[in-house]
């Protein structure tokens, strides 16, 4: 989904143009009666909301959808939608994209200034990429991918809630029984903990990205799925490393130059992490 947003970013000129004329075209139909606003609808196929504020912000219109209306919202403050606009043309701004409260899906706000009020529609994004032809995407299969997505998303929270439950387990299991209780009953659960946290950091940031689209407009950590997972593993496996050279120390020091073994992998993934953010930083696009 990721690659939707992309290429709004790429065509973003084209089709704020494209709203603001058509918007300006039809300001006729802007009156502070909900019939009037519902006309915008056979304009824009990808149109999926329309509300009214006042000069506060304050908005004074029910959400008005194709086929309904919502008298909830009444009252509710709409001035952080001006704090994410990034385009102003004849009194029309455009917002850039975010995830809309009232239906859940990814779109844009476009706010208008007429007679003393404020207009706001809000724009599907990937219908409106579908409407203007820079997006071809069939509804069912969108369906199935983001239904896998959110799958697996829960599958990979539901072990790392189990890996975490190990832990407790293990360490209270050893706990009750002194005579097994070693410093591995306490390095062990720990790595179990660290490996839960660094599973559902993957499943949070997948759900993110994939299902929930928690935030589109902030490019320069698109590598923090990877390297948040790598700190994570880089962790357990510097615990376990801990480990390993106690339990040499105290049984047979002459193995010692296994754990160095283990010692320089972790510092060569540590090395190769560093090198790929340093990289993704200075590749080309990726610069501020």
């Amino acid at each position: 989904m990721q690659e939707f947003i992309s290429l709004y970013n790429e065509h973003k000129p084209e089709i704020e143009k494209f709203l603001v004329e058509t918007i300006c075209n039809n300001a006729q139909l802007m009156s502070l009666e909900t019939k009037g606003a519902q006309q915008f609808y056979t304009i824009f196929s990808c149109l999926e909301l329309i509300y009214i504020a006042d000069s506060e912000y304050i908005q004074t219109s029910p959400n008005i959808y194709k086929n309904k209306q919502n008298d909830a919202a009444i009252g509710k403050n709409r001035s952080y939608l001006v704090s994410h606009v990034d385009h102003e043309e004849q009194g029309v701004s455009v917002t850039s994209p975010y995830i809309s409260s009232a239906t859940g899906e990814s779109c844009v706000t476009v706010i208008v200034s007429a007679n003393g009020r404020f207009f706001f529609f809000d724009f599907n994004v990937v219908s409106l990429l579908m409407r203007l032809g820079l997006l071809e995407l069939h509804p069912v299969f969108n369906k199935v991918t983001k239904s896998f997505y959110l799958a697996i998303g829960l599958s990979l929270m539901f072990f790392s809630i189990m890996s975490i439950g190990y832990a407790f387990y293990d360490y209270f299991l050893q706990w009750r029984h002194p005579d097994t209780y070693t410093l591995e009953s306490v390095f062990k659960p720990i790595v179990a903990l660290t490996m839960g946290l660094a599973i559902f950091d993957l499943a949070k940031t997948l759900l993110e990205r994939e299902v929930f689209f928690k935030a589109y407009s902030d490019k320069k950590d698109e590598s923090r799925l990877l390297s948040k997972f790598l700190i994570a593993i880089i962790i357990a496996l510097s615990i376990e490393a801990l480990m390993v050279v106690f339990k040499i120390a105290l049984n047979d020091p002459t193995l010692m130059l296994h754990a160095l073994y283990l010692i320089i992998g972790i510092a060569l993934i540590i090395l190769s992490l560093a090198f790929y953010s340093h990289w993704v930083k200075k590749a080309p696009g990726k610069q501020n």
